[in-house]
């Protein structure tokens, strides 16, 4: 029974359930608008979760198993030891979780796009299933392989467009089955976010990341460049979500997430006065649940 349990705390780990709420935030902020425009519809809301969570699942255990084969990951790494890095985990035993993972994936792709739009609209139900499988393809994709995007300095534009974009704008759409403006600046905030998120896990990493050969955007910029990088994707987003909160205003109560700038800024400025790399660890809880917590009250704030 220890041995099952102890085996069950390696793979729980190996997921990285700590990067699940930001993973999530864009299908809260869209289904908020959906119930606004009342067309929420709550098995929706849970497969959406359920996609979203197998996603980001698929996403950590593959980047754990790229990064691991590639060697990326090693003794220099600052970041919280990965499993096949280890040992704990070996390589096909992930992959064969992976190719588990991958089927758990579709399987709730397909019956979400079927329970939104069913047989009533095709050529929506055709792009999801090509949203899904371009999603399921970039998760694997961000360190796996001889092109592995994470590699080239890519992510950010991929974070941007699926944590943000699609996560947005994609969810309202599977309500709605059409797309509204309103969605357009959250989506973009988010997105901003996310890519903050990993911008500062490939600070943290630039080190490593660069005597391994994996050129993050970090690497090209050199951290001086990387950190002001940091700020202008912060900034932007608060700048943005402040406009939504001014061109939506219908309440006060629309503007509370504002307060979910309090520990962004602060984070801004541990960010300027950093000195040691693995000090920037503890940021990335800090940034994912405050965009987490932002993307609750502004979901919260838009229905009051």
């Amino acid at each position: 029974m220890d041995t099952i349990m102890q085996n069950l705390s390696i793979w729980i780990s190996a997921m990285r359930l700590r990067t699940l709420p930001l993973s999530i935030s864009g299908i809260i902020i869209a289904s908020s608008f959906a119930a606004y425009n009342g067309c929420f519809e709550w098995t929706v809301f849970i497969l959406a979760i359920l996609t979203t969570i197998s996603l980001q699942i698929l996403s950590n255990l593959a980047n754990d198993y790229g990064d691991g084969v590639k060697g990326t990951d090693n003794n220099d790494r600052i970041g919280p030891e990965r499993a096949i890095q280890s040992g704990k985990i070996t390589p096909d035993a992930m992959l064969e979780v992976i190719k588990l993972n991958i089927l758990i994936c579709i399987v709730f792709a397909f019956l979400l796009i079927f329970r939104a739009f069913g047989s009533q609209h095709f050529l929506l139900t055709l792009l999801f299933f090509i949203l899904g499988i371009s999603s399921v393809i970039a998760a694997m994709r961000y360190t796996v392989g001889h092109k592995a995007y994470g590699y080239r300095g890519l992510g950010d534009v991929f974070v941007f467009i699926f944590f943000g974009l699609v996560s947005v704008i994609g969810c309202y759409v599977l309500y709605a089955k059409t797309v509204d403006h309103v969605v357009f600046l959250p989506a973009i905030t988010i997105g901003l976010l996310s890519v903050a998120v990993l911008n500062l896990n490939n600070m943290r990493d630039i080190k490593s990341d660069a005597a391994s050969g994996k050129l993050t955007l970090a690497v090209k910029l050199g951290i001086d460049k990387a950190k002001k990088y940091h700020y202008a994707l912060i900034v932007s987003a608060i700048i943005i979500s402040a406009i939504f909160g001014i061109l939506y205003y219908t309440s006060i109560y629309n503007l509370i997430y504002v307060f979910a700038y309090i520990p962004l800024l602060k984070h801004l400025k541990t960010v300027k006065n950093n000195t040691d790399p693995k000090d920037l660890d503890a940021e990335l809880k800090k940034v994912a649940l405050s965009t987490f917590f932002l993307s609750v009250l502004l979901a919260v704030g838009h229905l009051l």
